[in-house]
């Protein structure tokens, strides 16, 4: 795979999957605009892809802020004059049963998760369309294909953005760009490494592979999608899980 000389932006980059896809990204030549909530946590992701001789700038972002999101894309196109990926990959969990759950806990991961993925795509598909090519990636989960105890809001904001993903994917195809999902399953990141070892064992347990997922595991799938190598692969949804949806 090679992404030399496009240039990707990766909301939620600075820990976990969009961490691992940031990297994965600037050491296939990309130049990646590293875009968090948390700046300050987004260093250490900057510093991975800096000291392995990558290039990249940090932004901070808050996918719900319209007015944060096109400074972002204004300070990107000021750097590189151009947006070739589009990585939405910011999100939150705030999970409760149906009967227990606050109108606050839904409408906030429906504004992350969903909305914001409306407004960072909407920041940039201007640019995509004149440069008459582009690729947008979101991050969905297996949750958005199968539902959760539990995730009444999560799974609501995952199903959706498949849905969205379908409908770029239409909309989008005649002008140079494609709109692909992934869905991860159980993925060791760092809201998993809290769990209670005996928690993640039996998750582990319920996958076929016998483990969980890596983070950068996600992030190759990611790395594909954003290359030239898929250039037919349009209005995809593919799980990452280990066949744990079989």
């Amino acid at each position: 795979m090679n992404l030399k000389g496009k240039v990707a932006v990766i909301t939620g980059g600075a820990r976990g999957i969009g961490h691992a896809t940031a990297v994965k990204f600037a050491s296939l030549g990309a130049r990646v605009a590293v875009c968090d909530i948390n700046p300050e946590l987004a260093q250490q992701t900057l510093a991975d892809i800096r000291s392995a001789g990558g290039e990249a700038q940090g932004y901070r972002v808050d996918v719900t802020d319209k007015p944060e999101i096109a400074g972002m894309v204004r300070g990107v196109m000021d750097n590189w004059g151009r947006v070739d990926v589009l990585v939405n990959n910011a999100g939150i969990v705030m999970d409760a049963q149906l009967k227990k759950m606050t109108d606050e806990q839904f409408d906030k991961v429906i504004d992350i998760n969903l909305k914001g993925v409306y407004n960072c795509t909407r920041a940039v598909v201007d640019i995509m369309i004149a440069q008459k090519a582009g690729v947008i990636l979101t991050t969905s989960s297996i949750v958005g294909l199968y539902g959760n105890f539990g995730q009444t809001n999560y799974a609501a904001s995952k199903f959706a953005v498949i849905g969205m993903t379908k409908t770029w994917a239409r909309e989008l195809g005649r002008s140079g760009i494609r709109a692909n999902a992934v869905c991860p399953g159980f993925i060791a990141t760092p809201i998993l490494a809290k769990m209670p070892e005996e928690i993640l064992k039996q998750m582990a347990a319920k996958v076929p592979c016998g483990r969980l997922g890596s983070s950068e595991e996600v992030a190759n799938v990611f790395a594909f999608l954003a290359s030239d190598e898929a250039s037919y692969i349009n209005g995809a949804v593919i799980s990452v899980d280990g066949g744990m949806t079989l």
